[in-house]
């Protein structure tokens, strides 16, 4: 029977081998052949009656890339292209034998839905870039800029192009005028560029290209096909100028005495956005005195934690070309790969000094500070280097502080200039890659309050990737030094931030110095993996922070002090079976380690990921974590032990072709020795009544209890007490969408999300041992003679020893908030690159000191705030030389 199971056994592991190792299918190269034009350009209005459309070489023989990989689509499609000195014309016949079936779902710019067609030009022939234009049957455009072999997509990149569709008795048609002041090339006599075309049939969600490309593969730009006949075109650069204005009016709840809230202001503001070909292949772009009252806010957060919450950039002018300028710290997706060296929120950030007033005083205080102007290279060079840069300069913020017997101005940020340089380099057809990243963060601090901000901060990395067969296999390394400077008050915050916690009085390996005045530290990643090539692929990983690597000046970092090491396999089945559509399985492992050598954490995951063949979605799967130790959990205190946990998660959603959709999110957290416990759900609403209109409604709920939830770290006797209480809290939210799209060009956008947050404490605590082997042992309940609350002063005060003397006081942390966002965008873009916005945002909010929650009468209570209201005109012109 041994010999049985080991025989079992070693034929599994051929077969997963086998699944490993097989080579991945490779297509031929197919090839298209253009055409110069030798007459009168056609005229873009999606009907093919010039001469050039007549005489031009069409092409066909489009396969499926999803769901039958190599099959014959259901309808037939043919392009052609021709170009002249300074366009290239495309015209696309996406044929259909139900005209009546197709679907023309009128959306935003970069928002398309229904049927689609595109085309993608790797015009650097760098097998690793790609320029997409794409468009919907009801004429809606998207872009995108593909980089990396396909791994990242640059969304917000919107070059300047025209299209027209046209519903036929035969079908639906798209002709393209894209300016080859768009694309990136070098000058050359004969050009063969990377040539893909694709088509998206929406009712049977299937996908047919020109170039066939095997589901599997890895990568995408380097598998497409080519383009011929490209001969004596000159490389264009862009020059474009877009100068802006706009005028604000606020209105809210006037406070009495207050001179800076009187209940209304108006303001008035301009500024200029640029883009400057340097070269054909390297771009300028700039901004001056940008503003970006359009872009909608964040949504709304409770964090308790001593942690720094994440939040997505929206302003246009950081999210465009963010590609080049990313240098990840970690792996993989979450939480890890919100870590980087480059965070594009710290430019106009929150100031980060707040005036201490005195009784009788009132400030005006900038909610964020100006950018007086930002400007970045980005592009690639003929010989294969790409290259991002980026310089910004933020203006000092003051604030005035006025009370009975006049004013005075107190600085609360610091001029301060934001610089990061990106290169990488292509080496052998892309299959080696060597980058490195360098930024600056530099602070004007002479004669300000805040001596404890770092004078410059400074980081480097260096990037490595190497790519086999085919690009199925991967090693990638990167490697990252950091070093701070300033103040010695500056570096000491610095050590004892919640992103290190050198006085943790049982870390062996780090110790607090208060007298230097600089701090230096390093990061690593190596990934080994197969990405492509079968059903079965793997990543291993392991990355290092050591306690004293500091980005935040203009990265994102939570913690250090850590060495992660992760395993994940995946498996996938892409062609149909039985009710199925596709399907995926993923495990992952992992487990880590402080610089003491310390296993502080262990844990795994298992998620299945499924699309049934009628449109429907699933995916479920299952965390665990084993019970660990937290650097964090007393807030410089010692490590603590703390229970594991076991989660699970679950999604369905229904066909996203029906007028109404719907999806629905569960979770359940559970942690061990009864030490938490969370509850997440929400219900997914999404009703298109007409091709224009799209209503979508996301109500959710979280219940959480936690029996260990910090309160305060307070001094008692000779050392600190570290108060804790148990949580109950409770949080809802409504995120409301309403998106109504006229014309590609004019669209009506509102957002609105009332949301409640209340939060209990109970069962007040203090640790005794925090690494007890038994959870209940780590504690110690105060009794009711111990802790008593005092009315007056809204606290707790405590009589540890009950002789009727307080020992000390511990504060209320009973909350609830409450709060609305809202925001109303009419966006018309009358001609390319030129809008008009017209905004409207509200905003109301209540902060109580009462965890109670009641879900009508908090919305009650919340809708009867007086509401912050702020309308926004923006007129915006584009100048094109």
């Amino acid at each position: 029977m041994l010999h049985a199971k080991k025989i079992s056994l070693l034929v599994l592991l051929l077969v997963i081998f086998s699944h490993i190792w097989a080579n991945p299918i490779k297509n031929a190269k197919k090839v298209y052949n253009t055409q110069r034009l030798s007459g009168q350009m056609p005229f873009v209005d999606g009907h093919f009656d010039e001469a050039c459309w007549q005489n031009v070489q069409w092409e066909s023989g489009f396969v499926q890339y999803e769901p039958l990989e190599g099959r014959s689509p259901s309808q037939e499609t043919k392009f052609a292209v021709v170009y002249n000195d300074d366009y290239i014309f495309v015209a696309i016949k996406a044929f259909d034998l139900n005209t009546d079936s197709i679907t023309r779902r009128m959306t935003r710019r970069d928002e398309i839905d229904g049927d689609i067609v595109g085309i993608q030009f790797d015009s650097y022939h760098d097998l690793r870039t790609a320029f997409t234009f794409l468009v919907s049957a009801a004429g809606v455009k998207q872009d995108y800029l593909i980089s990396n072999n396909g791994e990242t997509e640059d969304l917000n990149w919107d070059p300047i192009w025209w299209v027209k569709t046209q519903i036929t008795s035969e079908g639906w048609v798209a002709e393209m005028k894209i300016p080859l002041s768009q694309l990136r090339f070098e000058e050359k006599e004969n050009y063969v560029w990377g040539f893909q075309v694709a088509r998206s049939l929406f009712r049977k969600n299937e996908m047919s290209i020109w170039q066939p490309i095997a589901r599997n593969a890895s990568g995408w730009v380097h598998n497409i096909g080519e383009l011929h006949g490209i001969s004596n075109i000159k490389p264009q650069k862009t020059l474009d100028f877009t100068p802006y204005t706009l005028a604000k009016s606020e209105s809210y709840m006037p406070e009495e005495g207050n001179p800076y809230a009187t209940g209304k202001d108006f303001g008035f503001n301009a500024g200029l956005d640029g883009k400057i070909g340097l070269t054909n292949n390297l771009t300028l772009d700039f901004t001056i005195n940008p503003d970006f009252g359009q872009v909608e806010a964040d949504p709304s957060q409770v964090n308790l934690t001593a942690y720094e919450t994440f939040f997505e950039e929206k302003r246009p002018f950081f999210i465009e070309g963010r590609n080049i300028l990313s240098f990840p710290i970690m792996f993989g997706d979450g939480d890890l790969a919100e870590q980087n060296l480059f965070y594009s929120r710290r430019v106009g950030r929150k100031p980060h000094h707040y005036p201490d007033l005195g009784d009788n005083e009132y400030a005006d205080m900038p909610n964020y500070a100006k950018i007086l102007a930002a400007a970045k290279i980005t592009g690639k060079t003929s010989n294969g280097w790409s290259i991002g840069l980026l310089e910004s300069l933020a203006a000092e913020e003051d604030a005035e502080i006025s009370d009975l017997s006049g004013k005075r101005i107190e600085i609360v940020e610091p001029t301060t200039n934001y610089t990061v340089a990106r290169i990488q380099k292509d080496i052998n057809n892309g299959n080696t890659i060597i980058g490195g990243l360098l930024t600056s963060t530099n602070r004007r601090l002479e004669n300000t309050p805040m001596n404890y901000l770092h004078k410059s901060a400074y980081t480097a990395g260096i990037d490595f990737a190497q790519y086999f067969k085919e690009k199925t296999w991967q090693i990638k390394f990167r490697t990252m030094f950091s070093n701070v400077q300033g103040d010695s008050t500056a570096i000491l915050e610095t050590q004892l931030s919640p992103a290190r916690y050198f006085q943790r009085p049982d870390a062996t390996h780090v110790e607090v110095d208060s007298t230097l005045t600089s701090l230096s530290g390093y990061a690593s990643t190596l990934e080994i993996g197969k990405i492509g090539g079968g059903k079965i692929n793997f990543l291993f990983a392991i990355a290092a922070k050591s306690p004293g690597f500091e980005i935040n000046d203009i990265g994102f970092l939570p913690e250090t002090d850590d060495i992660m090491e992760v395993f994940w396999m995946g498996y996938r089945i892409y062609e149909p079976f039985s009710i199925f559509r596709s399907m995926n399985i993923n495990i992952n492992q992992w487990t880590g380690f402080n610089f003491e050598a310390i296993n502080t954490y262990n844990g795994g995951n298992i998620n299945l990921n499924a699309e049934f063949k009628n449109y429907w979605n699933f995916s479920m799967g299952s965390n665990f974590n084993a019970a660990h130790i937290s650097n964090g959990q007393l807030r410089g205190g010692e490590s603590m032990n703390m229970p594991g946990s076991i989660n699970f998660w679950s999604f369905v959603g229904t066909n996203n072709q029906k007028k109404i959709r719907l999806t629905n999110n569960l979770s359940f957290n559970k942690g061990f020795e009864n030490s938490s416990k969370r509850i997440y759900m929400n219900l997914g609403i999404m009703y298109r009544p007409t091709n224009t209109l799209q209503i979508q409604l996301t109500p959710g709920y979280n219940a959480y209890k936690q029996e260990l939830q910090y309160v305060d770290a307070l001094d008692f006797g000779t050392g600190k007490r570290y108060v804790f209480a148990s949580i109950d809290q409770k949080v809802y939210s409504l995120s409301i969408r309403i998106n109504y799209n006229i014309t590609p060009e004019l669209s009506v956008q509102y957002w609105g999300q009332p949301f409640v947050a209340a939060g209990k404490y109970i069962d007040f605590k203090y640790i005794t041992n925090p690494k007890a082997e038994n959870f209940t042992d780590r504690f110690a309940l105060y009794s009711a003679e111990q802790f008593v609350y005092n009315a007056e002063d809204e606290q707790y005060d405590v009589d540890e020893d009950i002789d009727g003397n307080v020992d000390y006081n511990v504060y209320y942390p009973d909350f609830n908030f409450k709060e609305f966002l809202s925001n109303l965008v009419i966006r018309w873009e009358y001609a390319p690159g030129s809008t008009v916005y017209f905004v409207w945002s509200q905003t109301r909010d209540q902060y109580v000191s009462n965890g109670d929650f009641n879900f009508y009468q908090d919305n009650i209570d919340l809708f009867n705030r007086v509401p912050h209201n702020v309308f926004m005109v923006k007129f915006s012109y584009r100048i094109a030389l």
